[in-house]
């Protein structure tokens, strides 16, 4: 077709419009718009080049065809309701599984406007080998249906759907798969912007990431940008490369990331997944199966002419989250460096997003609070330490207590309801009666029992708990050499005279502050034992009776500044420390020797003043929550070491 300005007839569409960014003069581009639900087909935009559109237009007209999701009808031992031919946007879906099977991800998923169903894949499972079912995505079909030591599952997409992720996961000696999820993307997934960046390699930042290369992309818009990927990560490789000669201890220790921001189109320099695959060898150093979790490779694809399954080859396939993004927006760069950050992966412990004081909901995201009505009604906080359990503290109840009778006050609107509670079984308020000690709260923790399993978002997500194979991913240790005792070892945990610990305290009725403490261990925690032994006025053996070495201690002075102490509501809170947007609990707040909450307190008070957590690195502290945080039949297990 020659361009004739006569009569454009042939390059409408149907029910839709179309914009031109130079008219109609060479090199214009021609973009087509439809209504909200909708996508351009056969093509996006055309662009005119010596007269001629390309794609050229055909005798049919282009239409505006209404967005599907993937066909979600692939759930094993399970039904899908409602059973349709195609799903629309808004449609919406409820999985069930099989009576003996338990369902793990959403139970309700709605397709989006984007052409992906919301929520995370709905596996129905029994669980009985050795890693977990990895499930079955919309759109795809899987091959293999066996789950033990180095067996093979793999992956294929419907007919005109592309697959990104890994095409095929094998099960670890730790109980994980390999890879990434797969995903399948059809072409009514949506894309509106057209603009890229040349890479840049970034220092360290004492900023969080996600701000630093936000605000990067948005100060270089307008930069020159250019096509020839491979030369950039060339540039990269070579810089690595360089280090590695220089000093190859440090670069074996150091978690490498890349992102790169591209259109996808490479008409220069070669194929890029050369120099990615060169990259991946230098980290990997011939141990991938043990060092894949040093290099984190991140795509962005911007514009209509991302090649998703080229860059699907140059990314680093992760179980912990995606490392292909592809943006609407220049200005969502923050939105998805916060999924790149897995704020929103359902698999990894305690996230949180960085607010202000952790006065909102995604700050604190484990946080629990909740009440007994036996007789006085009394409050306690606690925290999630997986779907289906609650951590708390042992003196939070009565001997009468029922589980019917515990009401959950936060989160709100999640209509909660306690199966059971355990107490420690060597917590015996009274046990040292007979030594003088009228009150002894040694092991003063407890686990509720949820009747149904929380389905974790940003707002709500377990906390990470020491000695597991989730917090060794959390805390970046790697191989078979981690050890309860290496966690406890680790600079930010247990390992030093002072600790920089945290605890959430309730400032109005829904609002909780964050505060910071002290953990004082070896020769600093001779003075909390000196201080509870004038507060109580007792001897110094009967000091070290109450206070045992299982109990952790803050208050006083830490850093040339006092520890808050915590009030009465405060029990059974997370004593933890945190670990890039990750919080770990060491402690359970448990008890202090004097209440400062009313006012009208001084400082020599406050100096003096001393709170006492359980240590969750106590070995009969994990033997209690191995029993039952471990157990697969009471919902999603954690994996001790």
């Amino acid at each position: 077709y020659l361009l004739n300005l006569n009569n454009t007839n042939y390059l409408n569409i149907t029910t839709g419009t179309f914009t031109l960014s130079k008219q109609y003069n060479d090199g214009s581009i021609l973009r087509y718009q439809c209504p909200e639900g909708y996508y351009p087909y056969p093509v996006k935009k055309r662009k005119c080049s010596r007269g001629k559109w390309n794609p050229a237009p055909t005798r049919k007209s282009a239409k505006c065809k209404r967005i599907t999701c993937p066909n979600p009808n692939v759930l094993d031992n399970g039904s899908v309701n409602p059973y349709q031919v195609l799903y629309y946007v808004n449609d919406m879906i409820n999985y069930r599984c099989h009576s003996d099977h338990i369902l793990r991800g959403s139970p309700t998923r709605v397709c989006q406007l984007n052409g992906k169903w919301s929520g995370s894949t709905a596996i129905c499972s029994i669980d009985s080998h050795h890693c977990p079912d990895p499930g079955i995505p919309p759109g795809a079909s899987r091959t293999g249906h066996i789950f033990d030591i180095d067996d093979t599952v793999s992956y294929r997409c419907d007919n005109k759907l592309t697959l990104l992720g890994s095409r095929e996961r094998v099960c670890q000696d730790d109980g994980t798969w390999s890879g990434q999820e797969p995903e399948c993307y059809g072409m009514s997934y949506v894309i509106v912007v057209s603009h890229h960046t040349q890479p840049e390699i970034l220092n360290n930042s004492p900023t969080s990431p996600q701000h630093t290369v936000s605000n990067r992309v948005k100060n270089d818009r307008g930069a020159k940008s250019g096509t020839n990927i491979a030369k950039a990560f060339n540039e990269i490789l070579a810089s690595m490369s360089k280090v590695k000669a220089t000093n190859k201890t440090p670069f074996k220790e150091t978690h490498h990331v890349i992102i790169m921001f591209t259109d996808g189109i490479t008409n220069m320099g070669g194929d890029p997944t050369h120099k990615t695959n060169a990259i991946k060898h230098a980290v990997y150093d011939g141990d991938e199966a043990n060092r894949e979790q040093y290099l984190d490779l991140y795509v962005f694809g911007m514009g209509d002419d991302v090649q998703k399954e080229d860059i699907n080859e140059w990314v680093t396939k992760s179980p912990n989250g995606k490392h292909f993004f592809l943006l609407q927006n220049v200005e969502d760069v923050k939105e998805i460096f916060d999924e790149m950050n897995e704020i929103n992966s359902v698999g990894l412990c305690g996230l949180y997003k960085e607010k202000k004081d952790r006065v909102e909901r995604e700050g604190y995201p484990w946080l629990i609070k909740f009440s007994h009505e036996l007789g006085k009604v009394s409050s306690c906080l606690g925290s999630l330490v997986t779907p289906t359990f609650i951590l708390t503290a042992a003196h939070c109840f009565k001997f009468e207590d029922v589980p019917e009778k515990i009401h959950f006050e936060i989160p709100k609107n999640l209509n909660l309801a306690a199966k059971n509670f355990m107490l420690h079984p060597k917590y015996k308020p009274r046990g040292k009666v007979s030594e003088g000690i009228s009150e002894y709260y040694e092991y003063d923790v407890a686990l509720i029992e949820l009747e149904e399993p929380i389905e974790t978002d940003n707002t709500i997500r377990p906390i990470c708990v020491p000695c597991t194979k989730e917090t060794s991913k959390a805390l970046r240790l790697y191989g078979r050499g981690v050890t309860c005792q290496k966690h406890s070892e680790l600079n930010i945990l247990l390992s030093k005279e002072l600790v920089n610990a945290f605890f959430l305290s309730a400032e109005m009725e829904s609002i909780f502050l964050q505060h910071n403490v002290k953990i004082k261990l070896g020769h600093k925690r001779d003075a909390c034992i000196e201080d509870a032994k004038n507060a109580l006025n007792i001897s110094h053996e009967k000091a070290r009776l109450l206070i045992t070495d299982n109990f952790l201690c803050t208050g006083g002075e830490g850093y040339n500044q006092l520890d808050h102490v915590s009030c009465k509501g405060d029990s059974g809170g997370a004593t933890f420390v945190q670990q890039t947007y990750q919080a770990i609990q060491v402690g359970v707040v448990s008890w202090g020797l004097k209440y400062l909450c009313s006012g009208g307190f001084n400082w020599k008070e406050l100096e003096t003043a001393r709170d006492f957590h359980i240590d969750l690195f106590n070995p009969e502290i994990q033997i209690f929550l191995k029993k039952y945080l471990s157990d697969d039949q009471r919902g999603h297990p954690v994996h001790f070491l």
